[in-house]
């Protein structure tokens, strides 16, 4: 009977607490309205002109690409087929592309075996190659093209092609 009184108690309590908390709620005094701030507009004085500085980098100097590089070029084929190159589309080793570290994706280059002289027109599409000393990987349709399939390695001119 003990903890049925108890338990009464407390949950009257609870109720009474809860009552009180609830109806004082409106209570709570209003804070006065704050006044909008007001907006003031200063006219400010025309911005002193600049300095005529030359520029430390001739910025024409990134517009085009060099002439001509040489170097060895070597060719990428079965084991990357499929996989997403650098400009974010497949690799396809029967189409004519390239890998070059630095000339920007989709450019178009001439790519000459210097061995043979014969040449081919490749699409940049990824970045590499990452091995020192070569210059370009090249797809396997263009090292046919190079005749260069076979040998794997050969030195090579690159040049860009406009359009």
């Amino acid at each position: 009977m003990v903890r049925h009184n108890t338990a009464s108690l407390c949950l009257a309590g609870l109720a009474a607490a809860d009552i009180l908390l609830i109806g004082a709620a409106g209570m709570w005094p209003k804070l006065p309205a704050l006044p909008r701030p007001q907006i003031v507009v200063v006219p400010l004085a025309p911005p002193l002109a600049a300095p005529e500085q030359k520029a430390a980098i001739d910025p024409t100097a990134f517009d085009a690409p060099p002439p001509h590089q040489t170097g060895v070029a070597s060719w990428y084929g079965d084991e990357w087929q499929g996989r997403i190159t650098a400009s974010g589309k497949p690799f396809d080793d029967s189409k004519l592309t390239a890998a070059h570290r630095t000339l920007p994706l989709n450019t178009r280059v001439r790519v000459t075996n210097l061995k043979t002289g014969r040449s081919v027109e490749v699409t940049i599409t990824d970045r590499g190659p990452y091995i020192d000393g070569r210059v370009i990987d090249l797809s396997k349709a263009a090292a046919k093209k190079l005749g260069m399939v076979k040998e794997g390695l050969v030195p090579v001119r690159i040049e860009s092609v406009a359009g």
